[in-house]
């Protein structure tokens, strides 16, 4: 039998490589950036053309790479950030392991320009699938200019698989937020399509965070700063006022590096456990400072999941330090006890004798002796009785009472009160059969606590949840609208202003025409911003940046790379957000103008969501009871 194992080629093995690596055109450029801030660069600037698909370009001024450098750099497991094994132990650089550019370079074309400082001329090279095309001296500046053109271009099936460019691109920008909020000392700039969406120069870390997200955010962080002997926590935890159940920023840093941690995740949100509303987030960004020995960062290939030395005490350590900044901060309710104008109480003193109080009085005032001054006494008052009384009630005939009678009641006589009865009963009987056929004749409606509906049918009782039953409703009224594209808007009289970060601007780009088509008006400001200058008739009352924001986080969540999917889920957030909430009294005339649209529906058993709307008690049932 022959030999079958064999070593696989460096070009095999890079894409294999690649699969782990770089997975998308935001894979790239964090490797990239990553990469130049490890060489001590101080601006960065990022380029992508049709979300990265068609070209990425970083360009920096950190070191450079010698020509040597520049061409053993793109060689799988080839690095400058360690030298041995232990050295994976001491790590405080980004990028480690050697395959980011051997994995970019195999499934890309790659041109690099890199110079030293203080050098004459650099380099320039240009690799494509692992092959090395060109290699010559060039006129460039100093640091290093990476261009990755036609990603996948050699892997068809894993170009097939990346999403839209809308998705792609918000992916890039998460990436970049994250490397900018780790680095403020570091000026970056980001462009997509020679359209600017991040300018962010050197600062505090503070403004870089408020230059990301927003200014509306200053007036919400808290700051926090500890320092034990496992770790130095830094950072800004936000007020419990500003919780959202979508969209809050969330941020993790440990040694300049982004972490997902559930663990310490808890640890934060434990001391707002009875400051906020059950199912809602607040935001925070804390930085870690261990060292580096008591972590590991090397179990996942994108080095987000971390693991600590001593988590249980690290956690202990970050629930007090954010319980202290809501405390020092009073951002926790206390009780205030109102000290002003109460009595002096003295501390009792054994030693010093008590006197007792003096009463000071007049013994010779007497309460029923008169005044004898008798210029400043009060007459008498006398009851004037008049004697023409008689002579209000002139001109008021007797017949008056039967005139204002016949005005307050008119015809009254003409209609009988069974007509009135019977009319009401038709009324209502009508309205209720017309639109289903399962609701028996005459059947009346009760509204059960607030929550359900109450009705009778021909096999029993039946129960309608009475929020799911407008939502349904809701839900097939707004996918009516877009599929027509006749959403009816009102217009506000103050239009309001929604300002977004560029990752979640570029989602609201994609959902621009949905959103237009559901009745939402929208004008772009520029710089992330939008007026909203109409909103959909009918949601009279919810707050219309919350709303859509609530929709962008939503489509970003899950994704919007096809358009009825994207449809749906915006038509089912704002039926959510505008149906009827639990608690609320409907009158009888509501509840049976809701039933019947309900009947009317496809399928009126089920939210778009798959929630159960309606269930019957069956008549038997109900007999065994009794």
């Amino acid at each position: 039998m022959s030999d079958i194992i064999h070593l696989l080629p460096d070009s095999v093995a890079n894409q294999i490589a690649a699969g782990e690596v770089i997975q998308r055109p935001a894979s790239v450029v964090k490797e990239l950036v990553e990469n130049a801030i490890d060489a001590g660069a101080t601006n960065i600037q990022v380029l992508v053309t049709d979300a990265g698909k068609t070209c990425i370009q970083v360009v920096d001024d950190g070191k450079g790479m010698s020509e040597t450098d520049a061409r053993l750099s793109f060689e799988r497991h080839a690095t400058s950030k360690i030298s041995q094994a232990s050295d994976l132990f001491a790590l405080r650089t980004m990028g480690f392991r050697g395959e980011a550019l051997a994995s970019i370079a195999a499934v890309s074309e790659v041109e690099l320009k890199t110079c030293q400082a203080g050098a004459e001329i650099g380099t320039r090279l240009v690799i494509a699938g692992s092959k090395v095309e060109t290699q010559e001296v060039c006129a460039c500046p100093q640091g290093c200019n990476f261009q990755v053109k036609n990603l996948f271009f050699n892997v068809p099936a894993r170009r097939k698989f990346l999403k839209a460019n809308s998705t792609e691109l918000s992916n890039v920008v998460t990436e970049f937020e994250r490397i900018a909020l780790v680095h403020p000392d570091v000026s970056f700039s980001l462009y997509s399509n020679d359209s600017e969406l991040l300018n962010l120069p050197a600062s505090s870390l503070r403004q870089r965070i408020l230059n990301v997200f927003g200014k509306k955010l200053n007036q919400q962080l808290l700051s926090i700063d500890v320092e034990t002997s496992l770790t130095k926590i830094t950072g800004f935890v936000a007020k419990p006022d500003t919780a959202r159940k979508k969209g809050a920023h969330q941020y993790f840093f440990v040694n300049g590096r982004y972490m997902r941690h559930p663990y310490f995740h808890k640890a934060v949100m434990e001391p707002y456990d009875r400051l906020i509303p059950t199912g809602e987030q607040v935001s925070y960004f804390i930085y870690f400072d261990v060292e580096p020995a008591n972590i590991d960062v090397n179990i996942h290939p994108t080095k987000t999941e971390i693991k600590f030395e001593n988590e249980h005490a690290i956690w202990q350590i970050l629930s007090a330090t954010v319980k202290e900044a809501l405390g020092r901060f009073n951002a926790v309710p206390s009780i205030d006890f109102d000290t002003e104008d109460m009595p002096d109480i003295p501390a009792f003193d054994a030693n010093t004798a008590v006197a007792p109080p003096k009463v000071n009085y007049d013994a010779g005032f007497n309460p029923f002796k008169s005044s004898r001054s008798g210029s400043h006494t009060m007459p008498a008052y006398e009851r004037k009785i008049s004697s023409d009384w008689q002579s209000l009630y002139d001109g008021i005939e007797k017949s008056a009472p039967t005139a204002n009678a016949e005005l307050m009641f008119p015809f009254e006589e003409d209609i009988p009160s069974s007509a009135i009865s019977s009319s009401l009963n038709e009324t209502n009987g009508n309205e209720l059969l017309a639109p289903s056929p399962v609701v028996e004749s005459g059947a009346q409606f009760m509204q059960f606590k607030g929550r359900y509906i109450l009705t009778s049918v021909k096999s029993g009782l039946m129960l309608i949840d009475q929020h799911r039953a407008h939502l349904c409703v809701l839900y097939e009224r707004y996918m009516r609208r877009m599929a027509m594209k006749q959403g009816m808007s009102q217009g506000v009289l103050f239009p309001e202003v929604i300002q977004l970060p560029a990752s979640e601007a570029t989602v609201l780009d994609a959902i621009f025409d949905d959103l237009s088509a559901v009745g939402f008006e929208l004008s772009p400001l520029g710089g992330g911003s939008y007026a909203i200058n109409g909103v959909p008739s009918g949601i009279e009352g919810l707050n219309p940046v919350e709303l859509v924001r609530n929709m962008v986080h939503t489509a970003l969540e899950k994704g919007f790379d096809v358009r009825e999917e994207v449809q749906s889920l915006l038509a089912l957030t704002l039926a959510r957000a505008a149906a009827i909430v639990y608690g609320q009294v409907l009158t009888n005339d509501e509840m049976a103008s809701l039933v019947g649209e309900l009947f009317a529906l496809p399928s009126p058993g089920y939210t778009p969501d798959g929630h159960v709307v309606l269930s019957t008690i069956k008549e038997e049932d109900i007999q065994k009871l009794f």
